[in-house]
């Protein structure tokens, strides 16, 4: 899976991301809300080289696009998805350095575009700790409501935290005008 966007390509990660992955995915604030943080280099070599394996999404298991500058080539980000009877859950990581420009919402509207169109999925949906606000802000302004808000229902960290789930139909995604006002 290869998209691209007016600013973003979305593809494989590289055994040359592996530093840049690292980088930004053990940066402490942006792995707070992340489930896999690398804890030495060579762990960002082994996620890619598990993710290079993978040809195509399957069912039940996570599939990781890097988010790139598309006139460069830099990795700036990644974002992921899970697949389970039609619906796919998804997350999204960039640098601190590529954030608050509009990329993950660029990125995402790529995703949901591919997710529906594409492989004809019904539902997307994100979990997130709601002290994260800026993840919070981006599933909204993707258009996605808040379907359910769990009261420490995670031990994550070393710590018992909220997670708030937000939830996407093909049906609204499409009422919405495939999602061109996520895209502004």
């Amino acid at each position: 899976m290869e998209l691209e966007t007016a600013r973003l390509r979305l593809d494989a990660l590289r055994e040359g991301d592996a530093e840049a992955l690292f980088r930004y995915r053990a940066d402490p604030e942006v792995c707070r809300y992340q489930s896999w943080r690398p804890a030495i280099l060579a762990d960002a070599g082994r996620f890619i080289s598990g993710q290079s394996a993978l040809t195509a999404p399957a069912q039940g298991q996570w599939f990781q696009r890097a988010i790139r500058h598309s006139d460069d080539g830099v990795l700036i980000g990644d974002v992921g998805f899970c697949l389970a009877d039609a619906q796919a859950e998804f997350g999204i990581t960039l640098a601190p350095a590529a954030q608050g420009n509009g990329y993950a919402r660029e990125a995402l509207h790529a995703l949901f575009g591919w997710l529906f169109g594409e492989l004809g999925i019904h539902r997307v949906h994100a979990s997130v700790d709601p002290r994260n606000a800026p993840s919070m802000a981006l599933l909204l302004a993707m258009g996605m409501r808040k379907e359910a808000h769990f009261r420490e229902s995670l031990r994550f960290h070393g710590e018992w935290v909220d997670d708030v789930v937000f939830g996407l139909l093909t049906s609204e995604w499409l009422g919405k005008g495939a999602g061109n006002a996520a895209s502004r």
